[in-house]
């Protein structure tokens, strides 16, 4: 129990240490654990041996993510990327298999390893990259869609490369029973980690894993598509049942139980017969996704999840075989790197044929371009079949686990891209055939909605955006709009920035937003502007480009809501109404004074002019609500 309690410390501190620090730094979370993981092993020799069998625990956090991945798609949206799943994946995984399988031939290996060796590589790290794309906001992007389309094919993958393996064995073929079913060296296959279980489970996981692997070809399948029937029916008709029962209970804890019971249940139930667990979690994901519950099963997995996964992390880098390294530390990390240069490669010529451009296409192909955490499972499971000797097992091991550690650098990588990369790229401008006393830069969520009003009120407006999409979806609706970036010059003067009464900025890019106002108030100093901030800081910058009317985004609805709030505490209509314009006409002139002791740099709270005039302005402020209260107590007297 000590030991046990030691280890936990150990693990926990290391994380609470680097895993800030390297947030700080800007080079995400995933590198912190994994820096964690090298400083409390190889470095400091305080984890040893047992890390292997921390690791197979940790790794059903990978099977809690993929389910809450599930939850937030619904069957439709999974049916719309059986494309990507079955042509960009499985293109992926076929051309990624192949080349490193010849790369190994190459080096004098027999086709049967270098088979093995290529599909081991070819899978990349789901646990590493969706980690990171969560973190870094870009799941929802269409270059994320298409990584995870990818990770969700190479996952399902697993399960018949586990079965093709076997057959690979020279020295240890595979025996074919009378009834059709396929005889394994029994031992061997119970040392393996099959689908990132370990091979200790108890007697009654032992005669349900006999029962399963003693039946004909026939009844594997059938027992198979049960397991995922039951998933589905269970997932359909009885989870309201049971969350109804327990909401009974008015136990919070009874919440978190069944929801790892569901987790766990599922993994047990796919490991019996043979399937991944984590895709057996993704399954149940994707049937819950309209459930009710989605939400309450999310939080309460959510913990769960992140530290598992942190653990993981620990332990990939705290098992790097650092001798191993020392020895040969070129090869060895030439090899590494000779693996993500060629899958690289390989992703972005399909990202090209798959019309992913500009960042989309640089985060598929450096997102994926690592060996992932089932390499490490195949690798066990190839040394159990004899597929693999151990010496190149043992290498491989290396190897995966150095391009893993390298997989962060390829996202700091992508950051750098994307940021001086033009995603609109050399896209040939409308030609402007007209010009309007409102133009509007910019046309996503705001900038529509003041071109729709606008138009109603029967003005004419000249619409500007660089993102083709956007434009074709405006045209589609009735929507006159031209495609062309409202930051060039040439296309403002077309657009009649110079006869223009009012200009609209709503553009996303922060610089260029500024840029553009300050160009206008210089080109025509008449022109009356009107842009959209994110936050104060915002809003001071465009204050100082020469923007008139600024306005923060969320601010009117949060004026509402705060009115709604009012209402239901007690206060009339009028009443509320007047404490929103109160705060209104406040907040606006506090922005306005506040703009002009604003400094670029120095931070707000380290301007002590800035912070003095704003501690003034919030007793200004109450003072203005205690007298309106104490006006409408006059007016009830």
């Amino acid at each position: 129990m000590e030991g046990f309690l030691f280890q936990a410390s150990v693990y926990l501190a290391a994380a609470v240490i680097a895993v800030p620090i390297a947030a700080r730094l800007g080079l995400g979370s995933v590198l912190g654990y994994l820096a964690a993981g090298i400083l409390i092993g190889p470095v400091l020799g305080l984890v040893g041996s047992e890390t292997k069998d921390v690791q197979h625990f940790a790794e059903f956090g990978v099977v809690m993510m993929l389910f809450l991945i599930g939850l937030e798609l619904e069957p439709r949206a999974l049916w719309d990327m059986r494309h990507r799943l079955l042509g960009l994946g499985g293109a992926q995984l076929l051309l990624s298999t192949a080349a490193l399988m010849g790369i190994a031939m190459a080096y004098d290996q027999p086709w049967r390893v270098a088979l093995a060796i290529g599909l081991t590589l070819a899978l990349s790290s789901t646990a590493i990259v969706l980690q990171t794309l969560t973190e870094k906001n870009l799941m929802r992007t269409q270059g994320g869609r298409s990584v995870f389309s990818v990770l969700l094919t190479q996952d399902i993958a697993v399960i018949p490369i586990l079965a093709f393996l076997p057959l690979l064995a020279a020295s240890i073929p595979p025996g074919m029973l009378p009834d059709g079913s396929i005889s394994l060296d029994r031992e061997k296959v119970e040392s393996a980690h099959i689908g990132g279980n370990g091979g200790n489970v108890n007697e009654a996981a032992h005669a349900a894993l006999d029962f399963v692997q003693n039946l004909p070809g026939w009844g594997v399948t059938l027992v198979t598509f049960g397991a995922i029937a039951a998933i589905i029916l269970v997932g359909v008709y009885l989870t309201r049942p049971v969350f109804r029962y327990i909401h009974l209970a008015k136990l919070r804890e009874m919440y978190t139980a069944l929801a790892l019971l569901i987790v766990v249940g599922i993994s047990s139930l796919m490991t019996l017969v043979g399937l991944s667990p984590a895709l057996g979690a993704f399954l149940a994901g994707v049937v819950l996704a309209s459930s009710e519950f989605r939400h309450e099963l999310e939080t309460d997995l959510e913990p769960f999840k992140g530290l598992l996964l942190g653990l993981f992390f620990i332990t990939v880098g705290a098992g790097v075989n650092f001798e191993l390294l020392f020895e040969k530390p070129l090869i060895l990390v030439g090899m590494a790197l000779l693996v993500i240069i060629v899958k690289a490669l390989i992703l972005l010529v399909l990202g090209r044929l798959f019309r992913l451009k500009g960042r989309d296409g640089w985060l598929f192909t450096l997102a994926l371009a690592q060996a992932g955490e089932f390499g490490f499972v195949l690798v066990s499971f190839s040394i159990a079949t004899g597929v693999m000797p151990d010496p190149i097992a043992e290498t491989l091991l290396v190897v995966i686990a150095l391009t893993m550690l390298i997989t962060p650098l390829l996202f700091i990588l992508y950051d750098g891209i994307s940021k001086r990369l033009d995603d609109a790229g050399p896209i040939t401008p409308d030609e402007i055939d007209r010009s309007g006393p409102v133009i509007i830069a910019g046309v996503g969520r705001f900038g529509q909605m003041v071109n729709r009003m606008v138009q109603a009120s029967g003005f004419e407006t000249v619409v500007l955006d660089h993102n083709p999409e956007t434009i074709a979806v405006m045209r589609r609706f009735g929507f006159k709009g031209f495609l062309g970036d409202p930051t060039r010059p040439d296309i403002l003067r077309k657009a009649g920035l110079q006869e223009a009464r009012v200009l609209v900025v709503a553009l996303d890019n922060p610089q260029a937003a500024v840029a553009l106002i300050a160009y206008a108030r210089k080109e025509n100093p008449d022109i009356h502007i009107v842009s959209r901030a994110r936050d104060r800081i915002e809003v001071y910058r465009h204050y100082q480009a020469g923007a008139n009317d600024i306005t923060r985004e969320l601010f009117d609805s949060s004026l509402r809501a705060g009115r709604y709030v009012l209402e239901n505490m007690g206060l009339s209509d009028f009443e509320a109404n007047e404490a929103q314009k109160l705060f209104y006409a406040h907040d606006r002139a506090s922005v306005r004074e506040l703009a002009a002791l604003w400094r670029p740099d120095v931070p707000p709270s380290q301007n002590a002019a800035y912070v003095a005039r704003a501690k003034e302005l919030q007793k200004e402020l109450e003072t203005a609500f205690i007298n309106l209260g104490a006006e409408k107590d006059k007016e009830r007297a």
